[in-house]
């Protein structure tokens, strides 16, 4: 596997996503949605929860790769202060780091471990800083798609009041991933701005 690899595989993963999404919310000649309410909704969270994996796989293939020598897609190698020899032995220096699994959906643990293993985190920084809030964001909204309960409900109300800057009691995922994103200078939904976003760091990353 290559830098460039990794990151074609992201794409395909986040135009799988986009297919999801346009799929769900097709109309028929007379301009009817042909899935139900709650089909979109349920197709939608989806394509959203596919993202978030997207990007933890790209960490997941990424990380490895930059600790094993390989060249970023414009050919800069990362000064390193590990140096497994193979993918293997990279992936079970990340396993160290906890006795279970590396939690690549704990961003604040991903930034510590690119810091400790890469000099100033290349390629991986400043471009993980930069999406830091927005990382924090998707995973508010994956803990509301795979849980429904009082914490994770008031943890989107709070992420809803702070992207619309009003009140949203009672907002469902669905409805917040579909909403116009008001800081979009083009009109994107709040999942397209998220996605945008997540898009760009990953081919910053890549590209090194």
């Amino acid at each position: 596997m290559s830098m460039k690899i990794a990151l074609k595989q992201f794409n395909l993963d986040v135009a799988q996503c986009d297919g999801l999404i346009a799929t769900a919310h097709r109309v028929d000649a007379a301009g009817q949605f042909i899935f139900s309410a709650q089909d979109r909704k349920q197709i939608t969270i989806t394509a959203f929860l596919n993202l978030f994996i997207a990007w933890e796989a790209f960490l997941e293939a990424s990380i490895p790769l930059m600790m094993t020598g390989k060249k970023t897609i414009n050919g800069s190698r990362p000064r390193k202060f590990v140096s497994p020899k193979t993918l293997e032995k990279a992936n079970r220096i990340l396993l160290h780091t906890n006795t279970k699994f590396f939690d690549f959906s704990n961003h604040d643990f991903v930034r510590t471990v690119i810091t400790n293993y890469f000099d100033q985190g290349f390629p991986f920084q400043p471009h993980l800083s930069g999406l830091h809030s927005d990382l924090g964001d998707m995973k508010t909204i994956r803990n509301a798609c795979a849980h429904i309960s009082s914490s994770t409900q008031n943890a989107l109300e709070v992420l809803a009041l702070r992207v619309f800057g009003a009140p949203h009691v009672g907002i469902g995922v669905y409805d917040l991933l579909t909403a116009i994103d008001p800081k979009s200078p083009i009109g994107d939904t709040v999942f397209n701005s998220y996605k945008n976003r997540v898009a760009v760091a990953v081919d910053l990353i890549a590209k090194g």
